[in-house]
């Protein structure tokens, strides 16, 4: 059971989709009313949305008809960095000009017993499927990141699993990992989506297939694949570094980190579009455009 969110004639929808492909508006504007009822009423959001939708027709509809937006307006969306072998290796290639051979700080934190938890977006920076995102103006080497998202209540348990898109600049972290925030941090350089797969209806999260495709003029030029089974950390591990002493909120994202990284020598331009498919959760879309103008505020 996954939840999408959808624009139809100016109106915000949530919905229940299927995994027989049927989808069922539901009676609420957020995922997070359904989590807070099923907490008042001792059961699960899975019971909840399967009662509402047996007295509910389906909408002659498919998936591939909706406007799709962010499946949840995530107050704050956090990630893990070098929590995979082929980050490490890549983060280590950034930060030494090329070696292939060097040990850096990248090797401590992917042995250490803390992992990198960091900020990464806000809701007002972070896009949905099918909606733009945008190179950094003073970068020259940029990658989209395919993550899985866990979709966290303000106690720290998860919810839910989403796909992430977590934009790098490469250069700008290699330069100086204290430039980390640059790197990471612009406008529209985050997208979440299409939908919540529900946590309940997961049976193992470590068995999650990821692959990304970058299309260039509408011809792929990049397609890598990896499994959530090759995550050094587990995810309970990461939550619970990211809730020791912080408030999170209802709607948290915590992206995991990423395991398909680009050839070095590959570098996003204007007009790629950059797909992150995961299994059982859906197809994350997102057209690359340059920085549209600033508005210059007198």
């Amino acid at each position: 059971m996954r939840i999408i969110r959808f624009s139809k004639e100016n109106t915000i929808h949530l919905a229940a989709y299927t995994d027989d492909k049927k989808i069922y508006l539901l009676p609420y504007h957020d995922f997070f009313d359904i989590v807070r009822l099923a907490d008042d009423q001792e059961t699960t959001p899975l019971q909840i949305i399967n009662n509402m939708i047996a007295e509910l027709m389906p909408l002659e509809l498919n998936i591939e008809d909706l406007d799709l937006l962010v499946p949840i307006e995530a107050p704050e969306v956090w990630a893990a960095g070098v929590t995979y072998l082929k980050s490490k290796e890549a983060r280590n290639y950034e930060a030494t000009g090329g070696k292939l051979d060097a040990t850096t700080f990248y090797d401590k934190v992917y042995n250490a017993p803390r992992p990198e938890i960091f900020f990464k977006s806000t809701s007002a920076r972070t896009k949905g499927t099918g909606q733009d995102l945008y190179i950094r103006s003073d970068s020259h080497w940029q990658i989209p990141e395919p993550e899985l998202g866990l979709v966290l209540n303000k106690e720290g348990n998860i919810i839910g699993y989403t796909a992430g898109n977590d934009m790098s600049s490469r250069d700008i972290e290699g330069e100086n990992p204290l430039y980390l925030p640059q790197a990471k941090i612009w406008r529209n350089s985050c997208s979440i989506g299409p939908a919540i797969r529900l946590a309940e209806t997961v049976m193992d999260p470590y068995q999650f297939q990821i692959t990304c495709r970058i299309f260039r003029h509408e011809k792929q030029v990049f397609q890598g694949s990896a499994s959530t089974g090759q995550l050094k950390r587990k995810f309970d591990e990461l939550v619970s570094y990211l809730i020791k002493d912080n408030e999170i909120f209802d709607g948290t994202i915590l992206l995991t980190g990423t395991c398909i990284v680009p050839p070095n020598e590959f570098t996003l331009e204007d007009g790629d579009r950059v797909e992150i498919d995961i299994s059982g959760i859906g197809v994350l879309n997102n057209p690359i455009k340059k920085q549209p103008k600033s508005i210059t505020v007198g």
